[in-house]
């Protein structure tokens, strides 16, 4: 296995980690942004008040996104394991 391979598979890895890890964050930073503005426009300044909203949406976005996410990660394991002869030089 060449460098230029372990490189490729840890580069198409960290690929797919920021594909799935996107929609998650990205959606309870806008939901933390939101609930921020609203705080601070009405200066409520309690802590827990941005807990429930960012996991409700997180459910959301899972729900949402899940399926594709699963696709994401399963195309990738799949080319990974089909690809097991190349790497081994078989």
């Amino acid at each position: 296995m060449t460098p230029e391979a372990v490189l490729a598979i840890g580069e198409s890895a960290l690929t797919v980690t920021v594909l799935l890890a996107a929609p998650l964050l990205l959606s309870a930073l806008a939901v933390g942004l939101l609930i921020g503005m609203i705080q601070a426009a009405t200066q409520i300044q309690e802590m827990t008040l941005s807990f429930i909203p960012k996991l409700i949406i997180l459910v959301v976005a899972l729900m949402i996104a899940g399926p594709w996410m699963l696709r994401v990660i399963t195309d990738f394991t799949v080319r990974l394991f089909e690809n097991i002869p190349d790497f081994i030089g078989g």
